[in-house]
This record gives structure tokens, sequence and C-alpha cells, in this order.
């Protein structure tokens, strides 16, 4: 949370953090120019993974897959992961699209905003991919055994990173916008992991 309001007040004001922002994307554009564009379609894939679809799919798809776990467990409440993982996707553009309209900052290129556009901080498509496959994951974790729940949050936060690292190196996104999306992000998945029922320990 304090990373998160340190991070938009430099935003905000314009602050020198914001000189780390160039620099990632100056030293990124020399490691493309320097022969990593074989990285450019791993780049854009894992991007992708940000957008609406397939995020949103995945994350209704595994609060259906949890709560069908939990109802042939015989668990209490096995009806739960159904409005948590709708509630989840309700709450990506309510936390992102009022802070996207009110910092209004304009993205990599330069290029002011368009009139339809809101800003590119936080990253719609960061928060978007760690709230639905972190949620999800969160979901179907405790239906599993500890091994197979560690496994999963293990891929998961490897694929919230990779988006983000997609994003930076196929210039969507300036760095600090990733970040406030994994803080974002962090901060949701969090809340939800203390509030949840507790999971089988086996």
């Amino acid at each position: 949370m304090l990373l998160l309001a340190l991070v938009s007040w430099q935003v905000a004001a314009d602050g020198p953090l914001l000189g780390l922002d160039r620099w990632i994307r100056h030293s990124v554009a020399l490691l493309r120019q320097a022969g990593g564009t074989a990285l450019d379609g791993a780049a854009q894939s894992l991007s992708d993974l940000g957008s609406t679809v397939p995020a949103v799919p995945v994350l209704l798809g595994a609060g259906a897959l949890a709560a069908w776990r939990s109802r042939r467990t015989g668990r209490p409440s096995w009806w739960l992961p159904l409005p948590v993982a709708a509630l989840a996707a309700l709450l990506i553009p309510l936390l992102v699209v009022p802070a996207k309209a009110y910092f209004a900052r304009p993205g990599p290129l330069g290029l002011p905003l368009q009139p339809h556009e809101w800003g590119w901080y936080p990253s719609g498509h960061t928060t978007t991919a760690c709230v639905s496959y972190g949620v999800g994951a969160l979901l179907v974790g405790r239906t599993l055994a500890a091994a197979g729940r560690r496994l999963l949050y293990g891929l998961t936060a490897l694929l919230g990173l990779g988006v983000g690292w997609g994003l930076i190196w196929c210039d969507y996104h300036w760095f600090l916008d990733v970040l406030a999306g994994w803080c974002l992000a962090g901060l949701l998945l969090l809340c939800l992991a203390r509030w949840l029922p507790g999971r089988r320990e086996s």
C-alpha cells in the first residue's frame, strides 16, 4: 500500500522517480536493438494475456471449477467461489478506470490522450491479469493438496510477472504503470486470501 501511494504521488507530481521509467524504457530499447527482437513474440503473447479476454473468462471458469470441486468433497459454502469470481471481475474496472481517468498519464510513446482514452496509469492489462489469474488460483488452490496449491500459486505469480514484462518490452506501458498494477492486484489478493474460508491442509 505504501509503495502504491509513493508511486501514485510521483506520477501525479511528475516527481524524480519517473526517471526510473525513462531509464528502464531506454535500457529495454537498447536490448531490442542488440538483437533481443527474438523475444518480441513471447512478449506480445504474454501482454495479450492481460486483455479482458482471455483473463476474465479464465477467472469465471476457475470460480466454477472451484465450486464444483468443493461440492464434490462436501465442503460447506461450496458455492462461494462463484460470486467471488464474479465480484472480482467487476472490481477490476472499478479499481482501474477511475484511477486512469484521474492521473491521465500519457503512454511511453508520448502521444497526447485522445477523448476516448483514460490514460496509462495504472496498467489495466497488468491489473486484469494479476487479479483474474490470481483470484482464480486462490479459489482453485483451496480445493487442492498443499503441493499442488504451491505449484499453482507459483506459476500464477510468474504469469503475472510475465504479463508486466511483456507490456514493458513491447513499449505499451511505463514500468511504474505496471508496478502500480501489481500493487493493486496484490492488495486485493491479500484481502481475499484473509477473508476466504480456511483451505484444506493436505
